[in-house]
């Protein structure tokens, strides 16, 4: 009898997944209803399970403090529903296919990040998307919940050939907030399940919705994880002057926003510095040694002061030393150096603190000496940095982010070496142009996963003038150019030929399945040829189509080393094997032998019942650790 398994070939429902918890949970919890087809369904009865968590359940129409818009619901469901859709490999467009770990891909970002969901659950170190905001001129994704598909498909708007979304939200809209959440709301529901435990978001957005993308994460993440919110400068405009004698209604904007969340309360980050003046990367100077918080252990007499609220700023050890090195220098060095020059004689470790007998406050002249420095501790005001910048490659895009921003958002982060970076809405693609470049600088191997819909350039715009069709061809080029240009200027460093700066293309489509394949419920209501059951993938579709199309079923990252010995895929080494050509029993007992994790093959592709019939002994004798699985 054969063992083996078919692939599902679609992605589960997050809603039967959720179902399944609770009901393995409080399975008393579980009961049948009828819906309003008159079906018999599953359901959860909610009066049984806040009786099982014994605490109160709003439900109804009772009062509770929520954020909520027309369609919240259904935008609920749509993050949580399946797909049947694939990734498909473009060679041709992509940078060292079969070496590199970045991927580039092209479609409409919520398919994208549901297919990417069970593969890169939990793995993703940092998120960063700088969505549209929703400023009357943005085009947003539109996610209808009432038309069938072939409806919105004909129905006048904008959307490319492979049907995307995409839509012009005017201010005159009655819907003109309503479609903005509906968008943002299921992708950050999505995003939130590819970050690590110890995973951040970044999202840039101007002042029109700061506030409720503020309120949307706060319920998606969690209020305790929100972390900070970061400001970047806009270049000055002077769009105003023209009205000032009128009066004006409002001023320039001058500021972006940068919301920033964390998975888990718990995750740490790395300081990040702002390149200091001359003056202070020369010189030092005192600061009060006392603060406002409230820890009576830090409590403690020195130099004949002791605080009655507050506390000082170090353990008393540690101040009793820098006493001590004060007066160590005043006693043997004042007079020959300065304290600048005394602390980097002694190797820029010692610590000072004094008392100044003009001092007064709640530090009674106690101070500590600030050492020179030529990085300041960043804080939230990053106005030294524009948000927006040109690529620096020669390739236009109408305000693309600066990649200096994301860079210090990358190290802040604490993306280790191997981590990955995720960005769903890459525009110009100048988070693959921070992640190369910080790579470059401290010999990371960083990933990076770019996603962008390929929007059509506006016909009369400087891009489409020298020859780019759609968004999505401006990021490939500038991740082109940007990494021959980082390799260029860091020739000299050692190991630089090892710096990544590829990508592999893949392109959202329709399933690799034929709709036969998904529908089985319909086979009687349906006319069928025979020949329809003989194979059930598309005759477009290649061999490396289902490879990828398998790798998102089996959990294995896209980017993993794939090698081809004539119609065999290896795919990090013998972790998967897979073969969609005709095999016989010789290639079945070959590949038995290397015994993979998995092995996978074409339900069409034995060339004989006996092939079929010997295919789990061959794997029970040679490798019966083996996962077999068939298309």
């Amino acid at each position: 009898m054969n063992k083996y398994e078919k692939l599902a070939m679609c992605t589960s429902s997050l809603a039967d997944n959720n179902f399944a918890v609770l009901a393995k949970l409080f399975p008393n919890a579980v009961t049948e209803m009828i819906d309003e087809n008159g079906t018999v369904v599953r359901a959860i009865d909610a009066d049984v399970l806040s009786q099982e968590i014994n605490t109160r359940v709003v439900s109804g129409k009772e009062e509770r403090y929520q954020f909520t818009w027309p369609d919240k619901k259904k935008s609920v469901l749509l993050a949580n529903s399946p797909i049947a859709a694939a990734l498909r490999p473009c060679r041709e467009e992509s940078v060292d296919f079969d070496t590199t770990e970045n991927l580039y891909i092209e479609g409409d970002n919520l398919d994208v990040l549901k297919l990417l969901r069970e593969t890169y659950l939990n793995r993703v170190k940092m998120i960063y998307i700088d969505p549209p905001y929703n400023t009357s001129n943005d085009f947003i994704y539109n996610d209808d919940f009432s038309e069938d598909t072939d409806a919105f498909l004909s129905r006048d708007g904008q959307y490319d050939e492979q049907g995307n979304r995409l839509v012009k939200n005017l201010d005159s809209n009655g819907r003109f907030h309503t479609d903005w959440l509906n968008m943002v709301y299921p992708r950050l529901r999505v995003a939130r399940d590819l970050l690590a435990d110890d995973g951040v978001i970044f999202i840039s957005i101007s002042e029109e919705e700061v506030h409720a993308m503020k309120t949307i994460c706060n319920e998606i993440f969690g209020q305790s994880n929100f972390r900070n919110t970061i400001f970047t400068r806009r270049y000055d405009k002077n769009l105003n002057r023209q009205f000032m004698e009128q009066g004006l209604f409002s001023m320039n904007t001058g500021l972006e926003y940068i919301l920033m969340y964390s998975k888990s309360p718990d995750t740490k980050f790395n300081p990040v510095f702002r390149e200091a003046s001359e003056e202070r990367a020369a010189t030092g100077y005192w600061k009060g040694f006392w603060n406002d918080a409230d820890r009576p252990t830090m409590r403690y007499d020195i130099l004949g002061v002791m605080p009655e609220s507050g506390q000082w700023k170090w353990k008393h050890e540690v101040a009793n030393e820098a006493v001590e090195n004060y007066i160590e220098y005043v006693k043997h060095y004042q007079s020959t150096m300065t304290l600048e020059e005394y602390w980097e004689h002694t190797g820029k470790t010692k610590k000072f603190i004094r008392r100044n007998p003009n001092g007064n406050g709640k530090n009674k002249g106690v101070e500590h000496w600030v050492a020179p420095a030529e990085g300041i501790l960043r804080n939230t005001n990053w106005s030294d940095l524009l948000a927006s910048k040109p690529t620096g490659v020669d390739v236009p895009f109408d305000s693309p982010k600066n990649a200096e921003v994301l860079l210090e958002l990358v190290k802040l982060s604490n993306v280790e070496d191997d981590g990955i970076v995720l960005d769903f809405f890459s525009g110009s693609a100048t988070t693959a142009h921070a992640v190369m470049q910080l790579n470059a600088e401290d010999s990371g191997k960083r990933k990076f996963i770019m996603v962008q819909l390929p929007e059509v350039c506006p016909p009369d715009g400087e891009a489409a003038k020298v020859g780019y069709k759609t968004i999505c061809e401006i990021g490939k080029e500038r991740i082109r150019r940007a990494g021959k240009k980082i390799k260029e200027e860091n020739k000299d460093k050692p190991g630089i030929e090892n710096l990544d700066i590829g990508f592999r293309v893949l392109k959202l489509d329709s399933s690799n399945m034929k709709d036969v394949y998904y529908k089985p419920e319909e086979y009687a209501q349906m006319s069928f040829v025979l020949d329809d059951f003989i194979d059930n993938i598309k005759e477009d579709r290649t061999d490396e189509d289902l490879l990828f199309q398998v790798m998102l079923d089996l959990g294995i990252p896209l980017s993993s080393k794939i090698e081809q010995d004539g119609k065999v895929f290896y795919v990090d080494d013998n972790y998967l094997i897979a073969c969609f050509d005709k095999i016989d029993i010789a290639l079945i007992t070959e590949i038995a032998k290397r015994q993979p994790y998995y092995a996978v093959f074409r339900d069409s592709s034995f060339t004989s019942d006996s092939a079929l019939v010997n295919f789990e002994q061959v794997f029970n004798t040679y490798s019966p650790k083996t996962i077999r699985r068939v298309l």
